[in-house]
């Protein structure tokens, strides 16, 4: 029987879908989850600090002048070096060209040829210097008027700056706490030190412009040259230059040198008896506002390697060409002999048999 809605219950309730399930508040607990994962995110996620270089190549920094040690009794004598020396850029081209430096002689002449060169670069001519006997026959011959007075003076001088350097070496070995097996041999034999001096005449003043695209340029040729001279120190003679560069791997710095400056720069050798404590680096002086023509020097300072010791020693245990083929010959005639002595015991023996 159908019922009618008129006849159902009054209390019925008519639901089409099942009630909604109780939210409660989210500003509260939003907060409390953010703190919770902020909390997460900062004990697990160590993010580092990450320093980006500027530039490519290391920013120049301008440093105090470095501290000083009075050698006033050789300013005066290297003034006089220096003024003699400017005698040796003054030879004619033809008398350069007789001494210029090659393959086979490690010294002399160097020009810079070209007006596209010359422009380029703030040195015009640089010299070598050594003491050796060739090279004072070979300047003599071009110049023999001055080049005596000239030798003279840098030997002089050159043995100076050779005592200078073996007590630096000594103070910088005793306070080195790191020292190759090198070091030690090479600073307990006191081997003499030995020096070459590279000689540079700087052109008059550059534009800035100028300047600055020949600095580059120089110090390029002068990296080639410091790797062509291995050294232990070496000593810039730059009277008059109004800065100083100090390049290495990690930028290059600059500073104002005193007047009758005496620069010390570390060398390769050093490097690598100290086992990388002290760092090689290269220097070179800037002349600016100059109306002559200046010269400056550099005295690459350099103990003898370990390997010359263990030369001497081995060609003392070695036989001389003539020695060896007077063996030989012996050896030939005992072997011989006792071909014979053998032959005739065995000849009797075998008859016998």
């Amino acid at each position: 029987m159908a019922v009618s809605p008129e006849s159902m219950p009054e209390n019925f309730m008519d639901f089409r879908a099942p009630p909604p399930s109780p939210i409660a508040s989210g500003r509260r607990s939003s907060v409390t989850n953010d703190e919770v994962l902020t909390e997460f995110l900062e004990h697990s996620l160590r993010v580092p600090d990450l320093i980006l270089p500027d530039r490519i190549f290391p920013r120049h920094k301008t440093v105090e002048t470095p501290p000083r040690i009075d050698f006033q009794s050789l300013s005066e004598f290297i003034r006089s070096v220096s003024a003699t020396a400017a005698g040796i850029f003054q030879l004619p081209p033809e008398k350069k060209e007789a001494v210029s430096r090659s393959l086979e002689r490690p010294y002399g002449f160097e020009e810079v040829h070209g007006d596209h060169q010359e422009a380029e670069s703030e040195v015009s001519e640089d010299f070598v210097w050594c003491k050796n006997e060739s090279l004072t026959v070979d300047m003599e011959g071009i110049w023999p008027t001055g080049y005596s007075n000239f030798s003279q003076k840098m030997e002089t001088l050159s043995s100076d700056i050779e005592h200078v350097a073996r007590n630096i070496l000594q103070v910088l070995h005793e306070n080195c706490p790191r020292k190759s097996m090198y070091g030690d041999d090479t600073m307990q034999r006191q081997d003499p030190i030995g020096s070459v001096c590279c000689l540079y005449k700087h052109g008059r003043s550059f534009q800035a412009d100028q300047r600055s695209r020949s600095s580059g340029y120089d110090v390029m040729r002068m990296l080639i040259r410091g790797t062509d001279y291995s050294h232990a120190l070496c000593f810039h003679l730059c009277d008059g230059s109004s800065e100083f560069h100090v390049y290495s791997k990690k930028g290059w710095v600059s500073f104002c040198p005193d007047k009758d400056a005496l620069i010390v720069t570390v060398g390769d050798r050093t490097q690598v008896w100290s086992d990388g404590q002290y760092k090689y680096v290269f220097g070179w002086p800037v002349f600016e506002g100059e109306d002559e023509d200046s010269i400056s020097m550099a005295f690459l300072c350099s103990l003898p390697s370990s390997s010359s010791s263990s030369s001497k020693t081995s060609k003392e245990k070695t036989f001389s060409l003539g020695q060896q083929a007077i063996l030989a010959i012996i050896l030939t005639l005992v072997c011989h002999f006792l071909f014979l002595f053998l032959q005739g015991v065995l000849m009797p023996i075998s008859k016998h048999g």
